[in-house]
């Protein structure tokens, strides 16, 4: 019987596992913080929910990658400390993120984590670590949803020129 049949939890994850694990915690730990961060300079209580549901799916998320990683032996990458609330007014003006600069932010990031999630899916061996980042792409994918939503309703969305006239033949 080979190495790589039967139980998944019993096979070795590779290298590339093992990095991309690794370094979707590490990102996930700096966007935790930074997304803090946001929560503390938006106005707006449609962004900050969402602000707030990324953050608890990327918590969420590290649960589980932390325990890969330390069922496998592997040191977890640092993180760094949480971040205090405080009050908007606190915050001057001129030093502040403005609400379509955070929200483009996080469209952004999510963007890039769906990407990176199906590059995880694509690269792994074990299903149970590609069916992890499946749930990963999926959470991402609802987020992204609404902060579409949002950014169209808040007049936030900044679009690349459109093409609205077609040569005729």
């Amino acid at each position: 019987m080979g190495i790589l049949t039967g139980n998944p939890q019993k096979e070795p994850l590779h290298y590339g596992e093992v990095f991309t694990i690794w370094t979707s915690l590490a990102a996930n730990n700096g966007l935790i913080a930074g997304y803090q961060t946001f929560f503390n300079h938006t106005g707006d209580k449609d962004l900050s929910k969402i602000i707030e549901e990324c953050i608890q799916m990327m918590k969420e998320a590290n649960k589980q990658l932390e325990k890969l990683l330390k069922v496998n032996g592997i040191a977890l990458p640092p993180a760094p400390p949480e971040r205090p609330n405080a009050r908007i007014e606190a915050i001057p003006a001129g030093a502040r993120f403005n609400d379509p600069e955070i929200s483009a932010a996080l469209s952004m990031d999510t963007a890039q984590g769906l990407v990176a999630c199906s590059q995880a899916m694509g690269t792994c061996t074990r299903e149970d670590v590609a069916l992890m980042y499946g749930q990963f792409h999926l959470a991402k994918s609802q987020i992204g949803a609404k902060l579409l939503r949002l950014n169209k309703e808040k007049g936030w969305l900044v679009l690349p020129p459109l093409h609205v006239d077609y040569p005729e033949s």
